[in-house]
This record gives structure tokens, sequence and C-alpha cells, in this order.
């Protein structure tokens, strides 16, 4: 027997899983995880499937984390929020804002869900999770025992973690703590942000531009399937950036701290002159290049196939090689994302 994937995953790819378990409580996920591995299944725990790419049907059990609560602890100068890995990223950002804790406000309409949040360590528009995250709450699925993380601990990188390296398998993220300072700065070095009165600016507004920029260039997952960000935003030398600048002047780039530069995806994709273009159902996005969408009833091959040509495209005009953000999840488990679309 099996079980449709395409509700559980944003991309809206038709794919199977063997058994899908709803898991409400961190008793109900161990129960769950325990009770694959001993029929020995594979075994793959989701939150809003907004960052998966089913290749194949899945031919284990898929425990979906529904783990809810966010309780909030005040203090002189910060608020503590304890967050359920269940709960929905944007209604946790709305939240916050409603109940005046401003610091999530550059990272509205994210897809996806809290406990995700930390594995791809989250970031739009100069902020990322790692400047909020106090400490991440895992269950070592194989003992029953919890593990908390501080920040340090988590590893975080550029949409990475410990989470997606020594703690992939295994571990199952139940609750995340977030600190939002009271002294409340406003992040406005990205889009549209760039163009705000820092002096007199407010939370809400800041939110509602964010909103706004995502609404306008990001296809909503109900119409069009995706992922969101399909490709990470790459990161290359300082020599290689100051070629590209001399060949291409207008290049998007970003000092990094350890003298890296990090380039804009979506540009080199739009110079390459790739919106629309589609391989089967599977199409670049119109408005953001970024983004590759289930236009009409894609296949996760149509999907592969794009994003192969889109990184070759890529390549041989910049000599740079996108890596995707997508987990690409196959018979198994996660395969390489890069290995696959080579």
């Amino acid at each position: 027997m099996s079980t449709p994937l395409k509700p559980f995953n944003t991309f809206g790819i038709q794919a199977n899983a063997s058994r899908i378990v709803i898991a409400e409580t961190v008793q109900q996920l161990k129960d769950a995880w325990s009770e694959a591995v001993a029929g020995d299944m594979p075994v793959l725990i989701l939150g809003e499937g907004s960052n998966v790419l089913f290749l194949e049907d899945y031919s284990g059990t898929v425990i979906v984390n529904r783990i809810s609560g966010i309780q909030v602890t005040e203090k002189q100068d910060a608020w503590h929020l304890h967050v359920g890995a269940g709960e929905n990223w944007h209604h946790l950002v709305e939240y916050t804002l409603q109940q005046g804790m401003p610091g999530l406000e550059n990272l509205a309409l994210i897809p996806g869900c809290a406990g995700s949040s930390p594995i791809q360590n989250i970031g739009a528009y100069g902020v990322e999770l790692k400047s909020v995250c106090e400490y991440v709450d895992c269950v070592d699925l194989r003992s029953g025992e919890m593990h908390r993380l501080d920040n340090s601990q988590c590893q975080f990188g550029y949409r990475d973690s410990i989470f997606k390296h020594e703690y992939q398998n295994h571990y199952a993220i139940v609750a995340v703590g977030l600190c939002l300072p009271k002294l409340w700065k406003p992040v406005l070095s990205y889009g549209d942000l760039a163009r705000l009165d820092a002096e007199n600016i407010t939370p809400h507004e800041v939110f509602n531009t964010v909103c706004h920029m995502r609404m306008t260039k990001l296809p909503d997952p109900r119409v069009n399937g995706n992922a969101g960000s399909f490709f990470k935003n790459p990161v290359v030398t300082a020599e290689h950036a100051a070629e590209l600048l001399s060949a291409f002047a207008t290049i998007p780039h970003y000092p990094q701290p350890d003298g890296s530069v990090k380039l804009a995806a979506g540009w080199l994709i739009d110079q390459c002159q790739l919106k629309g273009y589609h391989v089967g159902g599977a199409a670049v996005h119109k408005q953001q290049a970024l983004v590759l969408i289930n236009e009409t009833n894609a296949s996760s091959k149509d999907v592969v196939s794009l994003a192969h040509h889109v990184r070759q495209c890529v390549g041989a005009k910049f000599k740079v090689w996108l890596e995707p953000e997508v987990r690409f999840i196959g018979a198994c488990g996660e395969v390489s994302a890069v290995e696959t679309i080579a």
C-alpha cells in the first residue's frame, strides 16, 4: 500500500511513500521512527516539504513533524522564544510582530516550518537564522535522548549547519530557541529595503516591504509548485570575482567577511536568457530566475533536466557552477543534488 506525497511537498511532484505518519508529539515521532526501523524501512522526517524534490517513490515511512507551541520568556534586554518544530515559519514571524517582538521581519514569507529553519540556516534580505537562533532541541531517535545544541554547536554556515552533516541521520529537530533583542536595528541592505528611511522605519514597514517583494517576484506554490530558491547563491574567491567584474561590470556581488565574494544566482541565470525556459512541465520562473516551477504536471525528471541545463549554461558563461539549495530525495533517502544534476 502506498500513500501520495503530493500534498506534502510544495513542488507538487507526484510520488508515493509506503507510509505517512503525522507526529504531533515527540513520543509519536519516536514511536513512528522505531516502528519503521524495526520493519527495516527507510525513514524521512518532513516539515512542510518546502525544500525537497522527490526523485521517485519513497520506499519507507515519511514522518510529518507537526509538533506545535510557542512559549515566550521576557527578560530585560530580549525576548526568548521556544518554538515547536512544526510551527509554520511565516505564522511565527507574524505572531512575533503582533506581540511587539521584532527581529524576524526580513525572514517573512519564507516557506516551511520552524524546525526546518536551522537545517538550511534560512536567510533573506541580509538576515540569517543564525543571528537570532539561541539553541536547537533535537532527539536522538536511536536512544530517545534529547540534545540541546547552542548556536555555536549548530555550526551554521551559508545555507548549512550540523543538521546537514553529523546530525542529518537519526536525529529529529523538535524545537528551536530564538532570542530577539529589545534594541531593534533594521537591516535594510537588500532590494527595496535599501530605499527605506532607516531613521524612521518600523518593523511592520520592513515586514510589509519584504512580503511585497516576495509576492511580486516569487510564485505561489499553490498555483505553480516550487521549492523557493532552487539554487544557492554561489560564493567565489576574490580573484574569480575580480575577473567576472572586469568582464561583467554590473554583476551583483557581496564581499564576505572571509574575503570571498557571494554572487546572485538569479542574476547569473537571467544573463543566460533562461527566464521562462521549459523542459517538459518544468520551467524557470519568468519573474525570478532563481526559482524553478512545476508549471504543468512536471515530473521530477523534468525538474532535474531543467536544473542540469541551467547549471551548464551558467557554468559555460561565467565558470561558476551552481549547487541546488533544494534537497533531493531518492527511494531510500537524500541523495547528492549536485551529482544528480551534474
